[in-house]
């Protein structure tokens, strides 16, 4: 049976299709009637911050905080480049807010033209406002100072919306199959049963044995990243401690690589991965050959927060020339570096096939989305076109917002 939110996707792509409502102009505002009421859609400001977030924990998104926006539209480094400031959108009734979808201000490269980006963020409406959540959509869309537009984390209802306003999912093949390495067995066990929805009583029996036969298949299919003798040295440090070799680094391969990659430097990842009041560690492991640097990954790790299932991810990866012999050993530093966390899996979503094609000999677990989660429009049609290539991309979690949230 259709889900709520796939019911109110379709009423939603109805609407759009049948070009109705109309937006009514009106400055900086504009307003529809939807459903018998008349609703307003207008620019975001710092005002309506308290607002937002009571929306957001309304519908069960996590916590914000002022400094966090200040770091997002403020302190942001694209907007330092000249991307504009935009907070996003806010939809009203009868004066309260009742819809929000934010706009953060990326920078991108493709065959060395950097593009002004726009993802998505934080999107959320009243249930009995959905029917009106394209007409957010259609406001972060209509942005012109904007080259290309990203959302990376969308839900399956959003994606519809997306698609219906001429976006399309991205083309990296498998991007929403979640690769993923077991840690602890009988944690992950007793995880998929709670989910499952299995007795307490029962859960400790079939928890032991559920673990023992995962314990069991992962050594018999060695499904353990493992270490080969190599000219690989990983390090691992703080992403605070990423410096001028990595500047050059990163510049070099966005330059040279044909295919749209976002734009990283030692202060945009520091600004990316150390938000304010993080609930997540992060650290940086870089691989070296000969002294020089030819790659690195980053990691993800949650810490404890009473949750079932604590996940560690790869939530950036980039390898000189995709240097397969490099990925795999950042990918065996990465396994190192989740266990020691503590946490119950790794992960890792995106990535190109070439990457992807490594993460495979080692034989991961894998699940998949319901949907694609990540969608993209470019204003140009030429480049939208374009990137309708698989190879065109680099897509990963650095992308968008999906690894911005403290």
């Amino acid at each position: 049976m259709p889900s709520f939110e796939t019911k109110i996707a379709d009423v939603v792509l109805r609407r759009i299709r049948s070009r109705a409502p109309a937006l009514s102009s009106g400055g900086s505002a504009e307003s529809a009637i939807v459903g018998g009421g008349r609703v307003l859609i207008r620019q975001a400001e710092f005002t309506d911050f308290e607002a937002v977030c009571a929306l957001n924990h309304r519908l069960g998104q996590g916590p914000d905080s002022m400094e966090n926006w200040h770091r997002l539209w403020r302190d942001n480094p694209a907007v330092a480049q000249g991307a504009p400031a935009r907070i996003g959108w806010v939809l009203e009734c009868a004066g309260k807010v009742v819809g929000f979808l934010g706009s953060i201000p990326l920078l991108s490269e493709y065959d060395g033209r950097l593009l002004f980006t726009a993802a998505t963020c934080r999107f959320a409406i009243e249930p009995a406002h959905r029917p009106s959540g394209h007409l957010l959509v259609t406001s972060f869309l209509r942005q012109k100072d904007v080259d290309l537009f990203l959302n990376t984390t969308a839900t399956v209802s959003a994606g519809k919306i997306m698609m219906a306003l001429k976006a399309a999912p991205v083309p990296q093949s498998d991007y929403g199959k979640v690769l993923f390495w077991v840690l602890k067995p009988r944690a992950f066990a007793d995880a998929v049963l709670t989910k499952m929805g299995v007795r307490s009583s029962l859960r400790p029996i079939g928890g032991f044995l559920a673990a023992g036969a995962l314990a069991a298949e992962t050594a018999f299919r060695r499904r353990t990243p493992r270490e080969n003798p190599s000219r690989y040295r990983v390090v691992v440090s703080s992403v605070d401690r990423l410096g001028e070799t990595f500047d050059r680094f990163c510049l070099e391969q966005t330059r040279t690589a044909k295919r749209l990659i976002g734009v990283r430097t030692s202060d945009i990842m520091h600004w990316h991965f150390v938000p304010p009041q993080s609930r997540r560690a992060t650290e940086a492991l870089s691989c070296y050959s000969a002294g020089a640097l030819v790659g690195y990954a980053i990691m993800r790790h949650e810490v404890e927060t009473g949750s079932t299932l604590r996940r560690s991810l790869i939530a950036d990866l980039l390898v000189q020339n995709d240097d397969p012999l490099a990925v795999e050993q950042l990918l065996v530093a990465a396994y190192r570096s989740a266990k020691q966390s503590g946490s119950h899996v790794l992960e890792v979503i995106g990535f190109p096939k070439q990457v992807r094609r490594v993460l495979l000999q080692h034989k991961p677990y894998s699940r998949d989305y319901p949907a694609s989660p990540y969608f993209y429009k470019a204003r140009d049609r030429q480049l939208h076109d374009e990137l309708s290539n698989e190879n065109a991309w680099y897509a990963c979690p650095f992308d968008g917002d999906a690894t911005l949230w403290p």
